[in-house]
């Protein structure tokens, strides 16, 4: 009987073992995720910092290159700290690194936080997807009684475009849609469409006509980049090396291009990517920083500079600047062409049309000061 009785219990122990592990892991992982480590032991820093072998790796140095002799009273880094998180990709003073690796979806988690707008934090970061080609060019119903209506809400005078054109507006993910306007169509990953009613071309179109309304000349980029990607048999990632050579043409063309503007939309749902502002709702936006060029802070001040004027008369409206390198993403986006690029993100795939209406009026009025003060300045 008590031989009976400890098999039965033996697995009943195992299994309750095995479910106090895994929720010790998972509550591990998601501390060392939301509050990443500070190490800050003494014996760990004099061992990473101040090493008899980190020493030898600087006389090394200085016997094959006698310019180290002039700095060594200079704050250098630690070698062999360097060397230590060149070759395991651990960063010391932040243990996500450590996860990375293992846990894919935690690389976005690499995205810096230059400016952060209203509940913004690393909870709610920027999410992008990229479903194959096939999903892109895919014919999908679209919800005309969604446009219909929306475009009388939205609806707007003609204007005529400027002969000078100051600014090109493009889109690297043309093929970015919105749900509401995609009949049956519930996820993310669905919200895909080259009809331009519905994508990203759409958002492009109404940031022109205010523009332009505001006597700044626009050219807008219409092109189906994912039917140009298939028909070079390129995958989703070489979108901006596509767009790059339009963008380059553009400004060889018309040297009177000074603001480039890349429209995306998020994949993040409605709650993350809607406000309410004064009774009225607004896609919120943001906007996305490449860091792997030399001058990158040019366009980071831009972006900050006109963040800060929309937080001002639109508090909420923007989810903030984020810096992104190449762990993440592409890590230039077309930026080291003019130190006046701008890739913003204009909602998410829950978003209509009318909150979109809203929140280009208000971008446009800032971006139209912010542009014609400079046009003072400048004469």
């Amino acid at each position: 009987m008590n031989n009976k009785k400890r098999y039965i219990t033996t697995p009943i122990r195992y299994m309750a073992m095995l479910l106090v592990g895994m929720i010790l892991t998972f509550s591990l992982v998601a501390f060392l995720v939301t509050s990443p480590l500070n190490i800050t032991s003494r014996t760990v820093n004099g061992i990473i910092g101040n090493s008899a072998i980190d020493q030898v790796l600087k006389l090394a140095l200085n016997s094959e290159n006698h310019y180290f002799y002039q700095k060594q009273s200079m704050n250098s880094p630690s070698l062999l700290k360097l060397t230590f998180e060149s070759m395991t990709n651990f960063k010391i003073n932040d243990t996500r690194t450590l996860l990375g690796r293992e846990l894919p979806v935690l690389s976005i988690y690499n995205t810096e936080i230059a400016v952060a707008g209203k509940g913004t934090n690393i909870t709610n970061l920027p999410v992008e997807s990229g479903p194959p080609l096939d999903i892109y060019l895919k014919d999908r119903e679209i919800a005309e009684e969604n446009l219909k209506q929306s475009e009388e809400k939205g609806k707007h005078e003609d204007a005529i475009n400027p002969k000078e054109k100051a600014v090109y507006i493009y889109h690297s993910h043309s093929w970015e849609a919105f749900l509401p306007f995609i009949k049956g169509a519930t996820t993310p990953n669905e919200a895909v469409s080259s009809d331009q009613r519905a994508n990203v071309i759409a958002v492009g179109d109404l940031l022109s006509h205010e523009l332009i309304n505001k006597g700044i000349g626009v050219e807008h980029n219409t092109e189906n980049v994912a039917a140009n990607l298939k028909s070079q048999k390129l995958d989703y990632k070489s979108s901006y090396n596509l767009t790059r050579k339009d963008v380059r043409e553009a400004m060889g063309s018309n040297d009177k291009l000074k603001i480039l503007i890349d429209i995306h939309r998020d994949s993040q749902r409605k709650p993350i990517t809607t406000t309410t502002i004064h009774g009225k709702e607004y896609a919120r936006l943001f906007f996305i920083v490449g860091k792997e060029h030399k001058n990158y802070e040019k366009n980071l001040a831009y972006a900050k500079e006109i963040n800060k004027k929309i937080e001002e008369n639109y508090p909420g409206l923007s989810r903030g600047v984020f810096i992104k390198g190449k762990e993440e993403g592409n890590g230039i986006y077309n930026q080291d062409i003019s130190d006046k690029s701008l890739l913003i993100e204009f909602g998410g795939v829950d978003n209509n049309l009318p909150e979109f209406t809203n929140t280009i009026k208000a971008f446009s009025e800032i971006f139209s000061d912010i542009y014609w003060e400079a046009e003072e300045v400048n004469g």
